[in-house]
């Protein structure tokens, strides 16, 4: 008589496992994740004056797009043909996402400095910080109409600057940001909302960018104020 011999199967050892994978992904997508920003943070407000020396401190900033340029100027003018917006006079909303490599997504940052550090920011999403451009949106509510003003910028490295949708000012080469490092020529801001655009495009190493607008007696001007709607 032959004997059938009944076979038990175990599933422990393969919940166990299971188990031990799902912990393991947990545990290895909290190592890649990193702090945010110590500089920065999301604004908790609709609007922000600038600061006593006149700075901008509430952008909204794309995530990266890689770069593989030299930081003169056809090489940065370039990679700049292929721009994030529909217009340079737009103004995108946080969450947007843009229709390029690696699908970059606009944040709205303000910086308790008065430059936006551009390293920590891209560091703490895990995106590149080097061989990058960072496009980076605001507008500036104005009480009255002013004319003969300079919009004064600093980068780390090279940057182009568009106020109401005209270049006005741009740095090339590899530079460290420096107070009214690059300075336009005499504006007028309208009364209402004007909207600043602006790129920086980073080599290697830390990136980072301020601005300000200068009034006829190139002094900073303190009253104005910053918004990340649309005008």
């Amino acid at each position: 008589m032959t004997t059938m011999k009944r076979t038990r199967r175990c599933t422990l050892p393969l919940l166990a496992i299971g188990l031990m994978c799902s912990a393991n992904q947990v545990v290895a997508e909290e190592a890649t994740a990193r702090p945010p920003a110590p500089s920065l943070s999301r604004p908790s407000s609709a609007t922000q004056p600038v600061d006593a020396r006149g700075f901008i401190r509430r952008w909204l900033v794309l995530e990266p797009i890689s770069f593989s340029g030299r930081l003169i100027e056809s090489d940065v003018l370039k990679a700049l043909e292929t721009k994030p917006l529909k217009s340079l006079d737009d103004v995108p909303r946080e969450g947007d996402i843009v229709d390029q490599n690696g699908a970059p997504k606009w944040h709205a940052l303000e910086t308790v400095r008065y430059n936006v550090n551009l390293y920590h920011f891209a560091w703490a999403l895990s995106k590149p910080t080097s061989n990058a451009v960072f496009w980076a949106v605001t507008t500036v509510d104005s009480p009255r109409e002013m004319r003969d003003v300079r919009l004064a910028i600093g980068s780390n490295s090279a940057s182009n600057w568009w106020l109401n949708g005209e270049r006005v000012v741009a740095l090339y080469d590899d530079r460290q940001t420096v107070i009214d490092d690059g300075v336009s020529k005499r504006l007028k801001l309208k009364k209402g909302r004007n909207v600043i655009v602006a790129a920086i495009v980073n080599g290697g190493g830390a990136t980072d960018f301020c601005a300000r607008f200068l009034d006829a007696n190139d002094q900073p001007i303190t009253g104005l104020t910053v918004s990340l709607q649309a005008p």
